[in-house]
């Protein structure tokens, strides 16, 4: 992967001329690109880059706060570079034609109150098919976890201990966290077990939790889908699998959790990480000192401590 690397920048410098200090950091911006398709998605060469690896990282940039003007400084190198791979003939197509340039401006988080949240797991839950089933499982989950979009969709059966009451986030580095599951996440996830992923006619072989049409693992994309159809059925405006994410922080901290336990729980290395959603909850707190009506914690049932595993990479 790195030798391709190296063609683009020494085409870049042919065609446009470009300074040393730029093609140091379009060096850099692709090395990481790199780095992370490697490590996060075992991805060894080109030929198999796509739109939904773009986008993850994307949402790694975001998890780790980077600032949007760099954030949109390494996307611009992918798109020009990924431009590069079709002409090449490494791709058939660009898998960054469709991709936005991320907002800059000022990264603040957006979280929606638990009364928005119950209304969108309602909403899957008056669905008994079996893909209702697994909808209301999966949103209950996210919400109650604090889970990547990412990780949701990566979970495997074997990840999932309901005896235990948790589940398991790996990481492609072999690192892992626990997370303890509320009592509404076991049974939700119980019931889509029982009722419904067998309804999806998976092989004996799938390892994948959560299930498409098809019987295979469901995708990110997917999962996008059909968070916005629901969300768009209870009239909830740009609502994404990270709202969730952000949303259980704020709550969690609204109910009283300690900063680092919230840490843990999501797998931010750094605290400064998640010191961002203390700050937003100080804009949701009222002059008398309470949290604002609706923002209440969702997951108020949950408990963290001796059994979660050290903090993993964000």
């Amino acid at each position: 992967m790195q030798s391709v690397i190296e063609q683009f920048l020494a085409g870049m410098v042919r065609e446009r001329g470009l300074s040393p200090n730029t093609v140091a950091a379009y060096r850099n911006d692709l090395e990481q690109f790199a780095v992370y398709l490697r490590d996060g998605h075992r991805l060894e060469d080109w030929g198999s880059l796509r739109c939904e690896h773009l986008q993850s990282f994307l949402e790694y940039l975001r998890d780790r706060q980077y600032a949007e003007t760099t954030a949109a400084r390494k996307l611009a190198a992918i798109k020009s570079f990924c431009q590069f791979l079709v002409r090449s003939g490494l791709l058939p197509s660009n898998p960054a034609d469709t991709l936005p340039m991320p907002r800059v401006g000022r990264f603040s988080p957006r979280a929606i109150s638990a009364t928005e949240i119950r209304q969108l797991i309602d909403a899957a839950s008056a669905d008994r098919s079996p893909e209702g089933l697994r909808d209301r499982a999966m949103l209950v989950t996210l919400a109650t976890t604090g889970l990547r979009v990412s990780e949701l969709t990566a979970l495997d059966l074997s990840d999932l201990d309901l005896q235990r009451e948790e589940l398991v986030v790996r990481r492609p580095n072999g690192r892992e966290r626990r997370i303890p599951l509320v009592q509404e996440a076991i049974d939700a996830l119980r019931e889509y077990l029982e009722q419904g992923r067998p309804a999806f006619s998976p092989s004996k072989l799938e390892p994948a939790l959560f299930l498409n049409h098809r019987g295979t693992r469901l995708t990110r994309q997917g999962f996008w889908l059909i968070l916005k159809r629901y969300a768009d059925a209870v009239g909830l405006a740009d609502v994404t699998p990270h709202t969730l994410r952000h949303s259980f922080a704020v709550h969690a901290l609204a109910n009283g959790w300690e900063l680092r336990d919230v840490q843990r729980i999501l797998g931010h290395v750094s605290p400064a990480t998640t010191q961002v959603y203390r700050q937003l909850l100080a804009q949701l707190v009222q002059a008398d000192g309470h949290v604002a009506q609706g923002q209440e914690c969702y997951h108020e049932g949950m408990t963290v401590g001796a059994a979660m595993s050290p903090v993993v990479d964000a």
